[in-house]
């Protein structure tokens, strides 16, 4: 969630300065040579709209602008998209870690009722999908005979409101939906404890390393492990407790170390406190 905050924020900041490119107006006359009124005057009305003056057009402000914009669109619900595909994913039977607000009176699959489908975070990748494809329309909207026609025009109408609404649609559906939801840490520690250790093979592989084995070495002897105990259903653990050629390396204390979660949970609040811009240990804010 801190690196969807993170995103977000730059999305923000995206979204801030494709706007003020949009922020223009144009009143130069039919080829943009100001043949009826001067430049000062276009200015003057603009300021008075709350606009900038485009310093040179055509018949038309340049569409490069709302290629831009509705990139930028594009690009925050693809956040939106990314998001809700991870909850998705996280809510599959098989992981249950965490899943959308499910109120008691709702039905979930109409043909398995043990199932709770995601339909919030289904809808909104579906949706950004739109607007993906709006910003391709926009784009090709860029490109205008003798840079001055309108085929752009007829295609704006459906993608300008479309992709806008869409995206302050999906925007409060994906609030709602983090705000909802529901975490099952149980759940992941489970999931965790279920890998017999496997997930500790890499520290593993450095900590062998740090005591002196050669990397190549220490790889070959935790895949030698890991793939015995993928493959035959056993504990990379117990396994590597046994061996003793790591146990010449690492005591059994040294070998609690390599597999302690919490040694590897041991930079987190440094992480928030970077991206929040507080120290670790303090509240973070809102």
């Amino acid at each position: 969630m801190l690196n969807w905050y993170a995103e977000m924020r730059r999305n923000q900041e995206r979204f801030a300065a494709a706007t003020e490119q949009m922020r223009v107006g144009k009143l130069s006359g039919a080829v943009g040579t100001f043949g009826h009124i001067g430049p000062e005057q276009e200015e003057r009305i603009c300021a008075r709209l709350g606009l900038e003056a485009a310093p040179v057009a055509t018949q038309v402000i340049q569409r490069d602008r709302h290629a831009f914009y509705v990139a930028t669109l594009a690009v925050m619900t693809a956040t939106l998209d990314k998001i809700a595909t991870e909850v998705r994913h996280l809510q599959r039977t098989e992981v249950r870690e965490v899943e959308e607000f499910f109120s008691a009176k709702q039905k979930g699959s109409s043909a398995m009722p043990h199932k709770r489908n995601p339909i919030t975070a289904e809808q909104i990748c579906g949706l950004a999908r739109v607007v993906r494809a709006n910003s391709q329309a926009a784009l090709e909207n860029v490109a205008l005979w003798h840079e001055r026609d309108i085929s752009h025009s007829s295609v704006e109408r459906v993608i300008l409101p479309d992709s806008t609404i869409l995206t302050d649609y999906l925007l409060a559906k994906t609030a709602d939906l983090i705000e909802k939801l529901v975490v099952y840490p149980a759940r992941m520690q489970k999931n965790l404890d279920s890998t017999g250790g496997l997930i500790f093979s890499g520290q593993l592989l450095l900590d062998l390393a740090e005591a002196g084995m050669l990397r190549e070495d220490a790889y070959r002897l935790v895949q030698k492990h890991a793939m015995n105990a993928w493959q035959n259903d056993l504990v990379f653990r117990e396994l590597v407790s046994a061996d003793a050629e790591i146990a010449k390396l690492l005591s059994a204390d040294k070998l609690e170390r390599t597999f302690d979660l919490q040694r590897q949970l041991g930079n987190v609040d440094g992480i928030f406190a970077r991206v929040l811009g507080t120290e670790a240990g303090h509240e973070y804010g809102p």
